[in-house]
């Protein structure tokens, strides 16, 4: 088991395109924390022994918890896992929660590694996605958190919103560029059916993102990136060399990890499982003692389906070796027929058994592993 990610549910209040359970209800937050650290009582048989390698606190917005609440999960984290003496430790955070006391605790507690979500430079942008941070505050957050020693900084942003046009999503990339920072993470708008966004949508009251936008947009992205200290290793990932998250990039390849707190997902390599999706239910599945809300075995289509889609999606791609030794020399050859004859060659790359997407490629790449899926009833 090498991961190990806490779901933090609190929030402000809900972002226009956020899908994640979140409450803003912050009543909780104490006995929350008491339930979080039962659950680890709980469930730490499950890794095995083994040793913890990243721990990610997301949600929500983590950077909520008050630092003696951090410290309380901290301390259980150490107390029922073995963790790896450097391992990878990240924290979420909004950027008005990030003051350079707080950012000093947080150093203090261990993190060793801060995602901020910024999401744009631009204040209507801002307002638009219902974020309660400024554009200053943004830039303000990344120097705290500089200032307090975090050498691995990261932050979010998202393209493709109709209110930006193409120049000024230029700006804010060179704006980030310029920061103190060794990654970062760029996603498209989407509309995500539980979101704020898609109720006003259908309401009438905003119109749907732009695809052709985000399409142009994603372009501009990867050019700027080309003449940047940053590199692609992801289809929405960025990095400086040796500063890729150790932590996402654990789920692209299908490493084990261990989800807690309501609606985390968990992931043994031939079996998924998931928490209860509310408050209120998880809180009754902890108080049961049950270790899960949910279970199913992968199938071996679950698991070839899978190891394309999270492999395509990635820059070093899918290692056909590997695929023939995990799925067979049939599949392996069939996956690449459907290459030869259904992908448009400038879409991917075939090198050293190797086959990656190509910038254009990734932008596709869902689409693309989707006509890869092996599609039959009954597994062979």
């Amino acid at each position: 088991m090498a991961g190990l990610y806490l779901h933090i549910p609190f929030c402000k209040s809900k972002c226009v395109y956020c899908g994640f359970y979140s409450t803003v209800n912050q009543k909780d937050m104490d006995k929350y924390v008491r339930f979080l650290t039962k659950e680890m009582s709980l469930r730490s048989r499950e890794t095995n022994g083994g040793t913890i390698k990243t721990v990610y606190f997301g949600g929500g917005t983590p950077s909520l918890l008050q630092i003696s609440q951090l410290q309380q999960i901290t301390t259980a984290i150490k107390q029922h896992f073995s963790i790896e003496e450097n391992a990878e430790m990240t924290i979420e955070a909004n950027p008005e929660q990030l003051t350079k006391d707080y950012c000093l605790n947080l150093k203090t507690l261990g993190f060793n590694r801060i995602s901020i979500g910024i999401q744009s430079f631009h204040d209507e942008i801002l307002q638009f996605l219902g974020r309660k941070h400024t554009a200053k505050e943004a830039i303000l957050a990344v120097e705290n958190a500089h200032a307090a020693g975090f050498e691995n900084i990261s932050i979010d942003l998202i393209y493709g919103v109709n209110e930006r046009n193409n120049t000024l999503w230029q700006k804010e990339l060179e704006t980030a560029f310029h920061l103190p920072i060794k990654h970062f993470s760029a996603y498209a708008l989407t509309v995500e059916e539980n979101s704020l966004l898609y109720r006003r949508i259908h309401q009438h009251k905003t119109v749907e993102p732009d695809e052709d936008l985000a399409s142009i947009q994603y372009n501009i992205l990867s050019e700027s990136v080309e003449n940047s200290p940053f590199a692609q290793y992801e289809v929405s990932n960025f990095a400086m060399k040796g500063w890729e998250s150790k932590h996402n990039s654990a789920y692209w390849h299908r490493v084990p990890y261990l989800g807690l707190g309501p609606a985390a997902h968990s992931y043994d390599g031939r079996h998924r499982s998931w928490n209860a999706p509310t408050l209120s239910a998880y809180y009754t599945q902890i108080e049961k003692e049950k270790t899960c809300f949910e279970h199913e075995a992968l199938t071996g289509i679950d698991q070839y389906n899978e190891f394309v889609l999270l492999g395509l999606r990635t820059h070093n791609g899918i290692n056909l070796r590997e695929m023939e030794e995990l799925f067979g020399l049939e599949r392996t050859a069939s996956f690449q027929r459907y290459f030869k004859t259904e992908v448009e060659n400038k879409l991917y790359r075939l090198e050293e058994n190797r086959l990656r997407l190509t910038p254009q490629g990734l932008w596709l790449s869902d689409g693309i592993a989707s006509g890869a899926f092996l599609t039959n009833i009954v597994d062979s």
